[in-house]
């Protein structure tokens, strides 16, 4: 698969990892890797278990922030603010 879209495994894991992340716009994915939503969620199926591709399918069908022109003018970002926490000092 990832040889269908000349994806190197980083870059093939870092697709999915975006694809995973609610506030990741499948526009960011094909801006970045040239891959559109019907090829990003072709790599899904092929890499990951059905099962937790189904459920990947379920959640993103409906979430507005996969989309940027459906998602709000307040979501700027690809990732939560809190998501990245600096390690706390001791």
């Amino acid at each position: 698969m990832a040889n269908k879209y000349k994806l190197d495994d980083a870059d093939k894991s870092r697709v999915i990892e975006m694809a995973w992340e609610d506030r990741t716009p499948f526009e960011a994915i094909e801006r970045l890797y040239g891959l559109s939503e019907p090829q990003v969620i072709e790599l899904m199926r092929a890499s990951i278990n059905r099962k937790t591709f189904n459920n990947w399918r379920a959640r993103v069908s409906g979430r507005k922030t996969k989309h940027i022109k459906l998602r709000s003018p307040d979501v700027s970002r690809g990732y939560c603010a809190t998501q990245y926490k600096p390690a706390r000092k001791r």
